[in-house]
């Protein structure tokens, strides 16, 4: 029994060489398990997100790797047989020498490109970006960025992974980096008889009242026609949808006041309903 426990406790020989792995090994998840459940409640805790999320979560991945080089290197430090390459690995000569070997494979480019990613912050977490993918253009939410690739999340409730040097690699639309916006165009026709400034004013007053538009651009006379005139109402909203309820609001809107304030439509004359049947 005293031998048995001298020879684990020995890292000279196999049982003890053994016994100093296993150790190593539930240390080194355990701290890295750890780090990862720390990291974790510290962002829930970020209720304001003052914390960079893209950088912490891309670091704890990077500091659990460097924990299981660590424990590697002190372990083939602790043994005999591999001392002399725990040295090494400590002296940083055989670490310069796997990452020059490495260089030039996929793995190793998409951690580069990771770091590039996050040094250059073309894109953070949580922003909407666009990209063009095997499938097409797709649009999604950035859920993650990894060591190796970047993870997004489409409004139809798909996954897109893509590796991080296809990333770094193409053009990117970031949504997040300025206020995206679409403007809506409503054209009205009104008689020549009827009064142009009560007829703006009503349409703009509507439009400033609609709660999906953020700023009523303009409305000036884009057409003198051969039986009305044209006022075209311009707005701001945050995207297509927004803008295209707004237009059906603002229709049926505009049409009420129209009539309460005896502001006329005219209906086309014969000549023009034929000539748009012909064309």
């Amino acid at each position: 029994m005293l031998k048995l426990g001298s020879n684990l406790l020995n890292p000279a020989t196999l049982a003890g060489a053994l016994f100093y792995a296993l150790i190593f090994l539930v240390l080194a998840i355990l701290l890295a398990r750890l780090l990862k459940l720390g990291v974790r409640r510290i962002l829930h805790e970020d209720t304001h997100h003052h914390l960079d999320q893209t950088s912490l979560l891309f670091f704890t991945q990077l500091s659990q790797i460097v924990i299981f080089i660590v424990a590697f290197t002190l372990y083939a430090h602790l043994v005999p047989a591999l001392h002399t390459l725990g040295t090494a690995l400590l002296a940083g000569v055989s670490v310069v020498s796997v990452v020059i070997g490495l260089a030039a494979q996929n793995t190793l480019g998409n951690i580069i490109a990771g770091l590039s990613l996050l040094l250059y912050r073309p894109f953070l977490v949580g922003d909407q970006i666009q990209l063009n993918a095997p499938t097409g253009t797709e649009a999604g939410t950035v859920v993650r960025l990894s060591l190796g690739y970047t993870e997004l999340h489409t409004t139809d409730n798909r996954r897109v992974i893509v590796p991080n040097s296809v990333m770094i690699s193409q053009t990117i639309i970031n949504f997040n980096t300025a206020k995206a916006r679409k403007i809506c165009a409503v054209p009205l026709h009104i008689s020549y008889d009827s009064d142009v400034a009560t007829a703006r004013q009503i349409m703009t007053d509507l439009a400033a009242a609609h709660p999906l538009v953020q700023e009523v651009a303009s409305c000036p006379v884009t057409e003198l026609g051969n039986y009305a005139v044209t006022l075209t109402l311009y707005a701001w909203t945050a995207d297509t949808s927004d803008g295209l309820q707004v237009e059906r609001d603002l229709y049926e809107q505009i049409k009420d006041r129209f009539e309460q304030e005896s502001i006329t439509i005219p209906l086309p004359t014969r000549n023009v309903i034929w000539q748009a049947a012909t064309n």
